[in-house]
């Protein structure tokens, strides 16, 4: 299964510090409504962090069956430990998703033959589930070599990377190395990455302008840099602002001012400083969202 164009990391909303499904069914319907090729279930932008593992099931297995196979959905099933990233794994694939989303263990920082039986290990316990890598040193504190990262594409289950360290050279590094497809894991860095290789985007932005984000990615695929250009300049500032805090605070606070779910976090995530949210605010207003 190839793994190409918009995937939208979708929020999980909550109500009453329980996961609010009539919102998340909402979210889905915008999403496939904005002609997103994907959804991917609780990776950060969904705070996987703070969903016990129950609930980490449950969400993913509903986001698959409302979907109903109108767009692909890719289960963030990553972990630290890798006994949990199988069962988690195994799980999803079990509930019918098209693939999953595997996070470098965080903060035990394992060597890179550490990652290579990791990813190896899962991959092996769902071998008819695609996995797509995820390399973002930024949260994980690890990174994944070039080499590691050529090692694991020999992998056929292992079609693709989600790559968001914030270097545009690293994609021609691994396409030097391997032939495996590159997502782009920063919205700001999706229409260089795509200039040198990359193939599309898991994105933040798309949660909130679905359509903008397919249109710019299918400009950029096309190669239609005058019209790729303008777009991204024009969503430019709100791809950086909705980073102004944590991720994924301001995509889930813009979505509570559209109306489509409230703006209920869990600890130790917290609600938007009022100041950046009137930064936040502006800008996208300026991309054109109507708040």
């Amino acid at each position: 299964m190839s793994f190409t164009g918009v995937y939208t990391a979708i929020i999980t909303p909550f109500k009453d510090g329980a996961v609010d499904y009539a919102s998340l069914e909402k979210l889905i319907e915008m999403q496939v409504e904005g002609g997103v090729d994907g959804i991917v279930a609780v990776g950060t932008t969904g705070e996987s962090p703070t969903l016990n593992v129950k609930e980490h099931t449950e969400v993913i297995k509903y986001i698959i069956d409302k979907a109903a196979k109108r767009v692909k959905v890719v289960a963030g099933t990553g972990g630290n430990s890798t006994s949990e990233a199988i069962e988690l794994t195994v799980k999803a694939f079990n509930n019918g998703a098209d693939g999953s989303l595997q996070v470098t263990p965080y903060y035990n920082k394992p060597t890179q033959e550490g990652l290579f039986q990791h990813f190896t290990a899962i991959s092996d316990a769902a071998p008819e589930l695609p996995i797509i890598l995820y390399n973002v040193p930024g949260r994980s504190a690890t990174g994944i070599d070039i080499s590691t990262v050529a090692r694991l594409a020999e992998n056929p289950n292992i079609p693709a990377i989600k790559e968001a360290g914030g270097s545009v050279d690293r994609v021609s590094q691994i396409k030097q190395a391997c032939d495996i497809t590159i997502l782009s894991g920063d919205d700001a860095l999706t229409l260089p990455m795509i200039s040198v290789g990359a193939e599309g985007v898991i994105s933040v932005i798309s949660n909130v302008m679905p359509k903008e984000m397919v249109q710019l990615v299918k400009y950029a695929n096309e190669m239609n840099m005058k019209e790729a250009k303008a777009l991204h300049t024009k969503l430019y500032p709100l791809m950086n602002d909705l980073f102004i805090e944590s991720n994924p605070i301001p995509a889930k606070t813009l979505l509570a001012e559209m109306g489509l779910c409230g703006d209920e976090f869990r600890l130790p995530l917290t609600n938007i400083n009022p100041a950046n949210f009137e930064v936040l605010k502006a800008s996208a207003v300026k991309a054109g969202l109507i708040l």
